[in-house]
């Protein structure tokens, strides 16, 4: 496994991230267990979570899962860089959700990072990162609670998730005004088909020093060979959510045709692939993968030791050509 440092950080994290979204919902506890130990065992070391994880009336359950993973020893906490994320509403029902029970004043980051942390089974977090912008409450507030958290230990770095280039520009001023540290990673969509982010999130994080950690590298299995799997009677992913809609359209069944007819002309896995245009990338520190099973992650792990030459990349950018910077993007 390779590693790199978290943006810029002095920490070392590998160049592949677990996800840990569908532990739970997915994947039972001995399951997930099992892909964690066997992440380790190959050398990653990032886990990702967050604390709506589990979802619905289940919220807070991969947290738990993974308390109950370190609960077992074996340098299983020390071992880990563990990211988790604030924001989302946590009452089981949130339709009739009470105030202050969301988002990010300063009371609900006191109270949703102690109630991860009790549920994560440790005493601090690597990594918390901010799940989403919270346009009604201020930086300086944000900063002040999050100031508070880094002083009893209880978290060591802050990260961003589906920020605007703007957002993460905003944060990181202000916490340059406070003399602290900011953020230091911003988790966004990007993937081959997905790569609006070129335009202004991954420079403005690039910009600030913050590393890039994409969700969805694979866009809910699109990436994956889902045009070869589907003729083999599998793929039951692309029959619903991001590939259903793009499979509907025949233009955008072409392209991923025509990315499947690549890599089978080089003798690649198009998942293998989309892992590994995500690493070629210098702004990415690594994508996340979320494994139901043992082996999808031992899929995932192909990635890292696959080089793309130029001229296979050149290829991939004239089947998924990005949006370029802004403001170029949009004017001349």
């Amino acid at each position: 496994m390779d590693y790199t440092q978290l943006g810029r950080t002095g920490l070392k994290v590998s160049r592949l991230v677990l996800g840990t979204m569908n532990f739970g919902p997915q994947t039972d506890e001995p399951g997930s267990h099992a892909i964690m130990d066997a992440a380790l065992d190959a050398g990653i070391n990032f886990f990702d979570t967050a604390n709506a994880y589990g979802w619905g009336a289940n919220k807070g359950r991969t947290e738990e899962i993974i308390g109950s993973w370190f609960a077992q020893g074996g340098g299983r906490r020390e071992k880990t860089v563990l990211a988790t994320k604030v924001y989302a509403n946590m009452n089981a029902e949130p339709t009739a959700s009470w105030p202050n029970t969301d988002k990010l004043s300063a009371l609900n980051i006191r109270r949703a990072a102690d109630a991860s942390l009790k549920r994560l089974g440790t005493d601090y977090i690597d990594l918390y990162q901010f799940h989403h912008i919270d346009r009604a409450t201020p930086w300086d507030e944000i900063w002040q609670a999050l100031d508070v958290l880094v002083q009893q230990g209880k978290v060591l770095y802050v990260g961003s998730s589906n920020f605007p280039g703007w957002g993460i520009a905003q944060a990181n001023e202000n916490a340059a005004r406070r003399g602290t540290l900011g953020l230091v990673s911003e988790q966004c969509l990007y993937n081959l088909i997905e790569r609006r982010a070129e335009m202004e999130v991954i420079p403005a994080a690039a910009a600030y020093g913050l590393g890039v950690i994409p969700w969805s590298p694979l866009h809910g299995g699109v990436l994956g060979g889902v045009l070869r799997k589907e003729r083999e009677g599998g793929a039951s992913r692309s029959r619903s959510g991001r590939a259903a809609e793009m499979l509907a359209d025949p233009a955008e069944r072409a392209r991923i045709q025509a990315y499947e007819d690549l890599c089978d002309k080089h003798g690649l896995r198009p998942g293998d692939v989309g892992l590994a245009w995500l690493l070629s990338r210098p702004e990415v520190m690594g994508p996340i993968v979320g494994p139901r099973t043992r082996e999808q992650l031992d899929s995932a792990l192909r990635a890292v030791e696959l080089e793309l030459s130029a001229e296979f990349l050149a290829a991939l950018d004239e089947i998924f050509p990005g949006p370029g910077p802004s403001p170029e993007a949009f004017a001349w």
